[in-house]
């Protein structure tokens, strides 16, 4: 028999199970040490061990040997050496995330952690770091929690950290005949606000999470402490030219699938930036991972369908009555969201507070440092009547393991 090296064994030997979750309690990662050898994590219920490479990992941790004995030292560096090029994390992020944060050991509820809680709704995954104020975070279309892990990284020292599988996407359920427009989010977000017992949480939300979070602001103002919102997806005013054509095509038509998954997956790689590499390649993982089944089809399409056919008149007079403190971050180069929208934004909205930086869309990885930044000093002005909690009667967080409860 091998002997699994310091570094891998180190990581197996203060395992916290109660920071990983695997449907049906089992899981298997591959740790790869990038020129030397290979192991697996199985993991069974509670238990974790280092077995010989076989079949095909949930997930691949891959990292050269000096990586490797630094997370073993230091897993807090983690974020830090993937964000570096240094450790990569690929397939299901779920898991592979979740093998790294029960890998780390701690068990004073701070570090960082992965679950599903199951609301009045239905399960939805939440990835959770740090203590304090709670600031809940919607990722946008295609995404998933994994969005936010540099902003997690970034902001856990302050705040409790609450990024989402919105329902339709990522480990959250999938329910087939959802709206999955912005006030069926929102009504899932409320319903995890409550199963985790938080009559409040600040609001973080980028692109389509933007628009939840919008929704928030304008039909549960007092659920909201404030919002902060990275190029947000907001209703056109312009005529959109496939209007009656999208209204006739239906999402359910996605339970098909009318392209094989090499030319999609293709598709998807060849339209990202950086695909093959780093966190660009994860999100991809995560995206097919969930589209690649009929259910996460249809809430895609349904989602995008919303996204594009929202009528712009009703949003932008709605959008006059939000309350809540608000920051709105653009990217100068956002082809998606253009920064011209910022100027509806401050008539709407006078009292707004607005970022621009040189990005394009998705500022917490093209300029995480100034996102970051903006998004904690913001926090910070507001953390003060934050996150209040509610009482024992309102709804206990109960989440589920290993695919049960």
């Amino acid at each position: 028999m091998r002997t699994p090296p310091e570094s891998l064994a180190a990581l197996i030997e203060r395992w916290n199970p109660e920071a990983f979750d695997a449907p049906g309690g089992r899981a298997r990662i591959r740790l790869i040490v990038e020129g030397e050898e290979e192991w697996d994590a199985v993991v069974h219920g509670a238990a974790v061990a280092l077995r010989e490479p076989r079949g095909e990992p949930h997930a691949t941790i891959s990292a050269p040997p000096a990586t490797w004995r630094r997370i073993a030292s230091d897993l807090a560096g983690g974020l830090a050496e993937h964000s570096a090029g240094r450790l990569s994390v690929r397939k299901n992020m779920h898991i592979g995330v979740g093998f790294l944060a029960a890998a780390g050991g701690r068990r004073d509820g701070a570090g960082l952690r992965l679950s599903r809680v199951k609301t009045a709704n239905g399960r939805m995954a939440i990835q959770e770091a740090g203590e304090g104020p709670p600031v809940v975070m919607l990722h946008g279309l295609g995404g998933t929690k994994v969005s936010f892990l540099p902003t997690q990284a970034a902001l856990a020292k302050d705040f409790r950290t609450i990024a989402v599988d919105l329902p339709g996407f990522g480990d959250s359920d999938k329910p087939l005949k959802a709206p999955y427009d912005a006030e069926f989010f929102a009504r899932w977000v409320i319903g995890l606000l409550d199963a985790l017992e938080l009559e409040t949480a600040h609001i973080v939300g980028h692109s389509m999470g933007g628009r939840v979070a919008i929704e928030l602001g304008m039909s549960h103002p007092g659920r909201v402490d404030c919002l902060t919102l990275m190029t947000p997806s907001l209703a056109w005013l312009r005529d959109k030219r496939w209007t009656s054509y999208l209204r006739l095509l239906r999402p359910e038509l996605g339970f098909l699938q009318p392209a094989p998954r090499a030319v999609v997956e293709r598709f998807v790689r060849a339209a990202v930036p950086g695909a093959n590499g780093g966190w660009s390649a994860a999100g991809i993982d995560e995206f097919l991972r969930a589209y690649l089944t009929p259910r996460g089809r249809v809430a895609f399409y349904a989602a995008a369908r919303n996204i594009y056919l929202e009528e712009g008149d009703e949003f932008w007079t709605r959008l006059e009555a939000v309350e809540a403190r608000s920051l709105f971050i653009w990217g100068r180069r956002d082809q998606l969201i253009p920064i011209g929208f910022s100027r509806h934004v401050r008539r709407a909205l006078p009292a707004a507070e607005h970022v621009e930086l040189d990005c394009g869309h998705i500022p917490q990885f093209e300029r995480p440092a100034q996102a970051h930044a903006a998004i904690s000093r913001f926090l910070r002005g507001g953390a003060t009547h934050g996150g209040r909690t509610r009482s024992r009667g309102a709804g206990a967080a109960r989440r589920t393991k290993s695919g049960l409860g």
